[in-house]
């Protein structure tokens, strides 16, 4: 029994060693994706990415710092040293790992195309032929639109924040959007002004792009840092914490994304 329990105390003494070091953890932040992230009438950062990284500090008793950066430049942005960490809905794709490293799995979640129920739209490229569609700069999104319809005649639109890509959907501007689920419904479908909006067919599949869920990015070179937000996110799946604050935010499981 002893060869086993040497061991295991001896990770923990490093995970703890770990969290001792790290102090602060600034996280680039892109707030215009709720529930994920967004600003309230303060002004305040809140959502679920907010709730998760301020458990993740609190597990390693180091203070959060939030800084905001458009999504389309948050990975120079990290490279550039501005924040230490990006969490702000990021999924892992082989593109990204390219250029960032990931921690663990912190969600993952479907995507659909959105448009207005009275339109006879698709998510079939022959449906989609000549028509506009919406989609956040530098995300998941646009990255399976300009793989999979642009080529096709399909007008891909990318907004820098999420928020205009619904704006100009409500508005009529474009046909289309290409959205996470669970930000189209929380933000729009379930408001009044999405009441005529709903999603088009089933989640759209691209194992390469949405199959991984989405996790915490870090410089390739802060493996300390890596480890130790590894560390909190194991306790905070296995504590209950995780499922208690996403609970707040979704009726189901965000995690698996089933």
């Amino acid at each position: 029994m002893k060869k086993y329990i040497l061991p295991l105390i001896a990770l923990l003494a490093t995970s703890s060693a770990l969290a001792n070091n790290i102090k602060e953890i600034r996280f680039g932040v892109d707030p215009t994706f709720a529930p994920f992230e967004s600003k309230d009438a303060s002004g305040k950062v809140v959502g679920f990415d907010i709730d998760l990284g301020n458990a993740i500090c609190e597990k390693l008793q180091a203070k959060c710092v939030w800084v905001e950066n458009n999504f389309d430049a948050i990975i120079p942005a990290l490279q550039a040293r501005k924040f230490d960490a990006i969490l702000s809905g990021m999924y892992m794709t082989e593109k990204r790992k390219e250029q960032v490293a990931f921690s663990d799995k912190i969600y993952n979640g479907p995507v659909f195309l959105v448009a207005n129920k009275n339109t006879a739209i698709k998510s079939d490229i022959e449906q989609l032929k000549g028509k506009t569609i919406g989609v956040e700069q530098g995300s998941a999104q646009e990255t399976y639109a300009n793989k999979n319809w642009r080529s096709a005649g399909v007008n891909v639109v990318a907004y820098q924040g999420a928020d205009h890509v619904i704006q100009d959907l409500e508005s009529g501007r474009i046909d289309g959007a290409v959205l996470s689920g669970v930000m189209a419904e929380y933000s729009f479908l379930k408001k009044p002004q999405g009441k005529d909006f709903a999603f088009v067919g089933g989640a759209l599949q691209d194992p390469e792009l949405f199959g991984a869920g989405a996790a915490i990015g870090l410089r390739k070179d802060d493996t300390e840092l890596r480890e130790a937000i590894n560390s909190a996110i194991s306790q905070i799946l296995a504590d209950g914490t995780y499922k208690k604050l996403a609970a707040k935010y979704f009726s189901f499981d965000i995690y698996s994304g089933t």
